[in-house]
């Protein structure tokens, strides 16, 4: 176990200087928060739990408590763009615990015209990626990675690339507290879309930590994404004084552009509310001189019976943001035979 810890640590060494900002990359859904809770807190999370869609924040956060559990989410997006995404866990004597996932993400039907304008047809803009998440867990100490066959494609024209999450997440013994790391999109593009240059992919560093405290039905979070990139502030010479003149940004918003906070307030087993506030999502996506709510994201969760309902609701922009629903649930209580009430004579 020791030497994945020490690979683990050295890609982080190795990575940190090769690296690419969001906006600049190809495969750009992967970054999106593919279920309602993580969506809530922020779009990032380190925190455990018992619901198996947290494998998409970090495959590390696969558990054996999560065998036969699915969830099925899907989020709508602006211009009804919907995203889509299915996970499942498996634990077994032999082969230890695995997720299995698919992310599909659909732009919609789109009209196809020539050079000159004429009708031509119409054509489709969709990606998808499918994965498989393993863990090895020793003591207070779970190393996770998730492998990823991720495809795009835009009418004729079709992209490829194999991926690699890796993780680790310390769960402190005595208290609720989480502490997690997290090397997201590492891989190679197989097929560009022309077929010539390969484009970067959305490499993420993060680091984070989630706390509750022992009297308090309240869980935080803060996490530090795109650590490998000290700047993530975008200029856009169209709104500047002067052309070529640059936006003044401080260091304290630079760092704050890498962090995201959340809380979940734990009013019952049964039901919470959550919150999160994105601060680079505010900066990059609000107006000159109406912010609204971007960057603030807000939701809750639900339990009845076998079944876990999670909505929330992210805020992107003046025009709208994104509703994700998330539905989980145990095969194993659902598919449960029940016991034979009928007696012997």
């Amino acid at each position: 176990m020791h030497k994945y810890w020490l690979l683990f640590l050295g890609l982080i060494i190795s990575l940190a200087a090769n690296s690419q900002v969001g906006g600049k990359t190809t495969f750009s859904f992967l970054d999106l928060p593919a279920n309602a809770k993580v969506a809530a807190l922020g779009g990032f999370t380190m925190g455990q739990g018992p619901e198996v869609y947290l494998v998409t924040a970090n495959p590390a956060l696969l558990q054996p408590q999560m065998h036969q559990q699915a969830a099925f989410s899907s989020t709508g997006f602006l211009a009804d763009i919907a995203y889509h995404n299915l996970q499942y866990a498996t634990q077994t004597k032999r082969y230890g615990t695995w997720g299995l996932g698919l992310s599909y993400l659909d732009f919609g039907e789109f009209t196809q015209r020539d050079a000159t304008g004429q009708e031509e047809g119409k054509f489709s803009v969709n990606a998808y990626s499918l994965n498989l998440t393993r863990i090895s867990t020793i003591s207070a100490f779970t190393l996770g990675i998730t492998a990823k066959l991720a495809v795009a494609g835009m009418a004729e024209y079709k992209a490829m690339a194999v991926l690699t999450d890796i993780g680790g997440i310390f769960k402190h013994p005595g208290k609720d507290l989480t502490v997690g790391i997290l090397l997201k999109n590492i891989g190679y593009q197989v097929k560009s879309f022309t077929g010539n240059e390969h484009e970067p992919l959305p490499f993420d560093a993060q680091l984070g930590f989630t706390y509750k405290p022992e009297h308090m039905p309240l869980r935080f979070s803060l996490t530090a994404h795109h650590l490998q990139n000290f700047n993530l502030a975008y200029t856009d010479t169209a709104f500047t004084a002067q052309p070529g003149q640059k936006e003044k940004k401080s260091v304290a918003d630079e760092i704050a552009r890498h962090l995201v906070i959340g809380g979940e307030f734990l009013l019952s087993k049964h039901f919470a509310v959550r919150a999160g506030y994105n601060h680079r999502r505010r900066r990059e996506l609000r107006l000159e001189n109406a912010g609204n709510a971007a960057g603030f994201s807000l939701g809750a969760m639900l339990r009845i019976k076998a079944f876990q309902l999670d909505y929330a609701r992210a805020t992107y922009h003046v025009a709208g943001g994104s509703n994700h629903f998330t539905v989980s649930t145990s095969l194993q209580k659902i598919f449960k035979p029940k016991k034979d009430k009928t007696r012997a004579t």
